[in-house]
């Protein structure tokens, strides 16, 4: 299945899902982030270590996959794990609760939609811990945290490149923020432990892209929106923002029945995200209305 299937698949998941959702962002500190980081390992080690379960050597092979592949796939899984042990070891011996592992819903339905599926997490969760890389204080925190990070993004470079997608299709990843990772993780979320403390986060209305065809610049795009109302602020128009390192570029977009259409601009390849908001002017957690969507752009 094509990767922007998956996307909007995933989204439009959890537009039916009653995910947790959590309080406006907040001031975070050290012990916030690496429970935020904590979040989304587990969710990354619950979907390799149940998809190896349920899918075995020969299932990846009648895929079109070897064994080499598959044992790599494994490897990965590992990989997920041990962060999960690290992280959690870290805030126990710095007197913090670690959060305990969620239950989810992936959706994937055999071996293709599994690594599509991996793909994308393993693409966000780069740009999770770029994003909060600026917040961590403690310099052995956030040395930790980048070895987690160039850890992920080997990952996503040997997803990408076995699923025929550029492995490395930008000379910058896209930072995001905590609480358009949330957005991102509550599609898989359908119920944590009451025990697990609140993280000061929250889910933005969920978006989906999709199009005809391959993606890429200035091809036409849906934004889907199901069941609320994107408002302008300033001047009676909407506006997608594509996520960049160097900040946010705006394009006007267009109501069509049940979302808005967009161009995409220049500037951007491989797994793009792109919000919808009210100014052309800024991006941050009062301005984003709905999103992110993922995009996978062809160079």
């Amino acid at each position: 299945m094509h990767f922007n299937k998956i996307a909007v698949a995933l989204a439009a998941a959890r537009m039916a899902t009653a995910a947790p959702t959590m309080k406006r962002a907040t001031a975070v500190n050290d012990g916030i982030i690496l429970n935020y980081a904590l979040t989304l390992e587990h969710l990354e080690n619950t979907f390799y270590r149940d998809g190896l379960a349920q899918y075995n050597e020969e299932d990846f092979k009648d895929a079109g996959y070897d064994s080499e592949f598959y044992n790599n796939i494994k490897k990965v899984s590992s990989d997920e794990a041990a962060h999960v042990k690290f992280l959690t070891d870290g805030l126990t011996a710095a007197g913090a609760s670690p959060v305990a592992e969620c239950k989810y819903n992936f959706g994937y339905t055999d071996v293709k939609t599994f690594l599509a599926t991996a793909s994308i997490l393993e693409g966000v969760g780069v740009s999770a811990y770029l994003g909060a890389a600026a917040d961590i204080m403690s310099k052995t925190y956030l040395t930790a945290a980048g070895s987690i990070l160039t850890v992920e993004a080997r990952h996503s470079s040997y997803l990408r490149a076995n699923l025929k997608e550029v492995p490395f299709p930008q000379a910058f990843d896209a930072p995001l923020s905590y609480n358009e990772v949330y957005s991102l993780a509550t599609q898989f979320i359908t119920s944590c432990p009451e025990s697990n403390s609140a993280l000061p986060f929250k889910a933005f209305p969920a978006l989906a892209a999709s199009s005809e065809g391959t993606i890429k610049t200035g091809s036409t795009i849906t934004l889907s929106t199901n069941g609320y109302e994107v408002v302008a602020e300033k001047d009676g128009k909407i506006y997608a923002a594509f996520v960049a390192v160097t900040g946010p570029v705006f394009v006007e977009a267009k109501a069509v029945d049940g979302g808005f259409e967009v161009e995409v601009p220049k500037g951007f390849a491989g797994q793009t995200y792109v919000v919808l908001t009210g100014c052309d002017d800024a991006v941050t957690d009062d301005t984003v209305a709905a999103g992110p969507a993922i995009v996978e752009i062809s160079n």
